[in-house]
């Protein structure tokens, strides 16, 4: 457990990524097995306590201390994990430290009764460090800034073989992953990718530079189709396996029952996973309703119906495809999308352009329906292969110019993490007119990211300054016409919703400017937004 806690320590004092993947690559090469299996398993969210919650490990350090300080500290800090792991008051004559492998074994098989005895007995025996890698490991909540690819990259730097070859047998294997050791290390061979069901590395594109990529590029060599507002997915169906993944190979089928449903054919599916509504597509703030549910009901599955914008077939019948050109996968594509027999699946249409000018006006004022919500266009090359990653030049994303509105923030709460220590989380509004003619802040928006750390400082500090109210973690920040502090909000879409105050959700609010310069009184109001959003309706 000591070398665990260490990495994940190490992890999360960490900002460079290649700093990470050494740190990462070093320890799967110098930890023992089971060890770093189970430590891989964690990175790559692929091990879960189903007897290990947050309420057993707060019930064990209210056991221990006054619950009202217990609760002052947790408000403080922000992160329980860190919060228990200063605060624990230690019991003499505890037994050594667990190792990792230890404490994986004894969680899988505790009841829900032994928990709380197994947590008090760990944290009796570590030092901070180690009760803090504990608790992360027990919540799942690791929040260290490594994502399961930069974990899987690390893994295949031991072989050394391409990241992509690790993500194509990663869903035939199971933690703690000695065969997957075995073959990097050369004892053993490649361990098989025929598993049903199984990921496949996904191709990503590059972000287009018009003035430099138009210059380079012929037209006639690229097909053209939207970016759909959803998230992209990979549907798969083989020898009665069906599987929903996320582009980063995340099982998500538990939440989607209705489209596993649908998967009533024999291959893999590359496509954008959408609330679709007798063939229309709703916003994204419905498919957000859908999204880390471990169940969902038959109200929501009626309420938000999910499915598939089809772009690329990548297996049919068994015949891998991804070394097919896009032309004649593409041909592929629509045979097989026309033979299903849903509602659920349909095809992403290409749109036909002769000239970059013509398709950058499409890109600009998209027709009436479902491209008004489109995040931009997709360019991808006919003769391109499917190649796992970011290959350069076979395919670009041309994403739409982002809204922009100026808003006055109005609360403030403490981050995680690193920021558990600043007020990094911003609800903003806009002005509207209250009954009596009073110009009055709704709000609009929440944003946690889009500034530097210095201007996260500035703006942590101007928070506590002008603080006028309190609600448990969060802070009403001063804001009227004479007095508040002004962003300049970025967001890729705008629709309406019933479950907002304002009536109105954005798509991906970040901070764009902080207006230190712009009077409180002349942001933007609410009714600059409806002629945004009935200028994207009426397109």
């Amino acid at each position: 457990m000591r070398a665990f806690a260490e990495l994940l320590d190490r992890l999360s004092l960490t900002a460079s990524r290649n700093a990470k993947l050494t740190l990462l690559r070093d320890h799967f090469a110098s930890a023992p097995d089971p060890d770093r299996g189970w430590a891989l398993a964690a990175l790559t969210g692929e091990l879960a306590f189903d007897a290990a919650k947050p309420a057993f490990i707060r019930k064990a350090v209210e056991a221990r201390m006054d619950p009202v300080l217990f609760g002052w500290s947790y408000d403080y800090v922000g992160d329980l994990a860190e919060t228990v792991a200063l605060v624990w008051p230690a019991r003499p004559g505890a037994n050594r430290q667990p190792e990792l492998s230890e404490v994986v074994d004894a969680l899988r098989n505790a009841s829900r009764a032994e928990v709380q005895r197994l947590i008090e007995g760990w944290l009796d025996a570590l030092d901070p460090t180690g009760r803090w890698a504990l608790l992360k490991l027990m919540t799942g909540g690791l929040r260290i800034g490594v994502s399961a690819k930069l974990a899987k990259t690390a893994v295949a730097e031991l072989g050394p073989v391409p990241t992509a070859e690790v993500e194509e047998v990663w869903h035939a294997l199971r933690p703690p992953y000695d065969d997957l050791f075995a073959w990097l290390e050369g004892r053993s061979e490649r361990p098989t990718s025929d598993a049903p069901g199984r990921f496949r590395p996904v191709m990503l594109a590059q972000a287009l530079d018009e003035a430099v990529d138009f210059v380079k590029l012929d037209p006639a060599d690229y097909a053209a189709e939207w970016k759909w507002d959803g998230i992209r997915v990979q549907a798969v169906s083989e020898g009665g396996v069906r599987r929903l993944y996320a582009r980063s190979g995340d099982d998500i089928s538990r939440a989607f029952p209705d489209v596993l449903e649908a998967l009533d054919f024999e291959g893999a599916i590359d496509g954008e996973l959408l609330v679709l509504r007798d063939g229309a597509i709703a916003g994204f703030s419905d498919l957000q309703q859908r999204l880390n549910r471990k169940s969902v009901t038959h109200a929501m599955r009626a309420d938000y119906p999910a499915g598939i914008r089809a772009y690329d077939l990548l297996s049919e019948g068994g015949e891998d495809l991804r070394p097919l050109p896009f032309a004649e996968r593409r041909l592929r594509l629509e045979a097989f999308v026309a033979g299903l027999k849903t509602t659920r699946i349909d095809l992403s249409p290409l749109q036909a352009f002769e000239s970059w000018e013509e398709l950058a006006a499409l890109r600009a004022e998209p027709p009436a329906g479902d491209a008004q919500i489109a995040e931009g266009v997709m360019l991808k090359r006919w003769d391109s292969l499917y190649e796992a990653g970011r290959p350069k030049g076979p395919w670009f994303k041309w994403k739409r110019d982002p809204f922009l509105i100026d808003a006055v923030l109005m609360y403030a709460q403490r981050g995680h993490g690193k920021r558990s220590s600043f007020y990094s989380d911003y609800t903003f509004g806009v002005w509207t007119e209250a009954v009596d003619g009073a110009r009055v802040l709704t709000p609009v928006g929440k944003a946690y990211f889009g500034f530097t750390d210095e201007e996260l400082k500035a703006i942590d500090k101007y928070v506590r300054d002008h603080t006028v109210d309190r609600y448990g973690p969060v802070r009403a920040v001063r804001a009227d016409v004479r007095h508040g502090l002004v962003f300049e909000v970025a967001f890729e879409g705008l629709q309406r919703s019933t479950r907002h105050k304002s009536g109105v959700a954005m798509r991906f609010p970040r901070i764009s400017r902080i207006r230190w310069d712009k009077p409180a009184g002349e942001a933007d109001e609410l009714a600059s937004l409806e002629r945004m959003l009935a200028q994207i309706e009426g397109r």
